[in-house]
C-alpha cells in the first residue's frame, strides 16, 4: 500500500510555552478537507476527512450506508481532489438514497431494546463467525497497527483502522474522522476482492454504535479498540454477534461482549 502519509500533515508556525519560556518553532498538524459526494448526480453527502483514499473512503461509506454491496455495482467513479468532489454513478438506481439518514424506529416487539437508528441499517443479518484469537495475537496485532500509526505520531491527530487475518495486519488506514477510517477499510475489501469476514477490525477510537454498525456489516467479527465502547455500542454488537475488545493496552484489554472468541 502506498505511503501517502505527507499529505495528510501539514506544517505551522507556533509558539511553544513551557517552564523553561517560549519559543517560535514549526511544527506539523494534520490535514482536514471536506469531500462533496454525488450520487447519481445528486448532491448525497459531504465528508469531512483526510484527502488521501477517497475512493475507498467513498465506496466503503457507500457500502456501509447499503447504496452498493459490490464493486460491479458502480458505473462510474470520478474525483477532482482540488475541488472537493466526487461522482459516482450505480449501474441500477439507487433506493436507498431516497432513505439515506430517515430514522427508523422499531417497536421490538414492546421490549425495551436496542434498535437501528436509521432504515438503511435495518436489514443487517448478526454475524456468524467460528473465529478465535489469543489475548498475546490481539496484543501483538495492536502493537503493530500502532506501529504503521505514522500520522498519529507526527501530529497527534488522527485515527486508525487496521484489518487482520489473526496472523497478519491486511490494511490500515489513518484519517481524521475515526468513522472514515473504517469506510477506507471496506472501500478496500471491495475494490480489492478480499472478504472482510472471519477478519479483525483494530481501531483506535471509542467504539460506538455507528462503528458497530459499520463493522457488521463488513462481517467482521470482532473489534478490538484502544478506546471506550458506548453503552449502545455493546447493546447491538451483542445482537449482532459482534465481540467488542476495548481498553487494548499493553497487556491487558477488557472483553465487553461474546467473550468465547477470546481464548
Amino acid at each position: 500500500m502506498t505511503d501517502n502519509s505527507y499529505k495528510n500533515k501539514t506544517a505551522v508556525t507556533v509558539k511553544k510555552i513551557t517552564a523553561a519560556g517560549r519559543v517560535t518553532q514549526r511544527d506539523v498538524v494534520v490535514r482536514e478537507t471536506a469531500v462533496t459526494l454525488y450520487l447519481n448526480d445528486t448532491e448525497l453527502v459531504t465528508l469531512v476527512c483526510s484527502p488521501t483514499n477517497l475512493q475507498e473512503l467513498c465506496y466503503g461509506f457507500l457500502f456501509a450506508e447499503g447504496i452498493i454491496t459490490e464493486p460491479g455495482d458502480v458505473a462510474g467513479f470520478s474525483i477532482s481532489a482540488s475541488d472537493g468532489l466526487v461522482w459516482v454513478e450505480t449501474r441500477e438506481p439507487a433506493p436507498a438514497g431516497a432513505n439515506f439518514l430517515r430514522r427508523h424506529v422499531a417497536s421490538c416487539c414492546g421490549r425495551s431494546r436496542a434498535s437501528f437508528y436509521f432504515i438503511n441499517d435495518a436489514d443487517i443479518e448478526p454475524v456468524a463467525s467460528n473465529l478465535r484469537i489469543s489475548p498475546a495475537a490481539i496484543t501483538a496485532l495492536r502493537g503493530e497497527t500502532e506501529r504503521r500509526a505514522v500520522l498519529f505520531a507526527a501530529t497527534g491527530g488522527a485515527h486508525g483502522a487496521a484489518l487482520s487475518d489473526g496472523n497478519d495486519i491486511l490494511a490500515f488506514f489513518e484519517d481524521v474522522g475515526r468513522h472514515n477510517t473504517v469506510d477506507k477499510l471496506a472501500g478496500w475489501c471491495l475494490l480489492q476482492g478480499i472478504p472482510a469476514r472471519d477478519k479483525i477490525l483494530f481501531f483506535s477510537g471509542r467504539v460506538s454504535s455507528e462503528i458497530v454498525i459499520k463493522t457488521a456489516r463488513m462481517g467482521v467479527p470482532v473489534i478490538v479498540s484502544r478506546s471506550a465502547p458506548t453503552d449502545l455500542a455493546l447493546e447491538l454488537a451483542e445482537q449482532l454477534g459482534i465481540t467488542v475488545v476495548g481498553f487494548a493496552r499493553e497487556n491487558r484489554m477488557n472483553v465487553y461482549t461474546r467473550c468465547e472468541r477470546i481464548i
